[in-house]
């Protein structure tokens, strides 16, 4: 693992746990960001001064995926075969799918809601810096086919650490962080790789239409003191 990639995901590990980096009482970051109230994310912290509104276009980098600790052993006790317990290789293949699930969806909801997902910095471009964290899928579906099912109640959970520059000066402009679990059936499904995508799939897209919802609300609410 690349030495950046392990900083990221120690520092986003910690804030999915506490709000250590911010001063309880006056709710600011170490970097300037202050606490946004009316969030539908766990945790959101904006820089006071920033214009979202004069954003239009975003920079989507890869995702930093990450399972939840000791969830390849868990698997692995509960396995009721050798076909069915997960190798390092399951892992990572696990990982490149997320990763590029999520920049599926969040290219389709930010593109959907006016946005253009680019390339190069601009002065209109912000960057998107993005980890799924603490995953946890109940039940995945690997080993060789056979007549063994698992049946579960829900597809797992994860996390989402996000982060939101200016593209030209690098100044981080928000972060939020929110947990999220799969939808629960009133019956046991049967689990497959189709179904646990399209679990992630959903729980992707929530977190995709937050983000375009609030930014949408910046956008209607600058207009409306254009208008005034």
């Amino acid at each position: 693992m690349e030495r950046k990639h392990l900083i990221f995901s120690v520092i986003a590990c910690v804030m999915t746990v506490s709000t250590g980096w911010a001063d309880e009482e006056a709710g600011l970051t170490h970097d300037g960001l202050t606490r946004a109230e009316g969030s539908r994310a766990d945790m959101l912290y904006v820089l006071p001064e920033a214009d979202f509104a004069a954003y239009d276009s975003f920079i989507v980098l890869e995702p930093y995926v990450a399972f939840r600790r000791n969830w390849q052993r868990d698997v692995n006790r509960a396995a009721t075969s050798t076909a069915r317990r997960v190798s390092d290789d399951d892992m990572e293949e696990m990982k490149s799918q997320v990763a590029d699930l999520f920049r599926e969806v969040f290219v389709e909801r930010l593109e959907g809601g006016g946005f253009s997902v680019v390339d190069e910095p601009a002065e209109d471009v912000m960057i998107l810096r993005p980890a799924i964290l603490n995953l946890d899928i109940t039940a995945p579906d690997v080993g060789s086919p056979g007549r063994s099912r698992t049946y579960v109640t829900q597809a797992g959970s994860a996390s989402l650490f996000i982060e939101l520059y200016d593209s030209v000066t690098g100044q981080i402009l928000a972060r939020a962080v929110d947990s999220r679990r799969a939808r629960t059936t009133p019956t046991f499904q049967w689990a497959t790789s189709v179904s646990n995508r399209a679990e992630a799939r959903n729980v992707l897209n929530t977190w995709a239409g937050m983000l375009v919802e609030r930014l949408d609300e910046v956008r209607k609410g600058a207009k409306s003191d254009d208008r005034g």
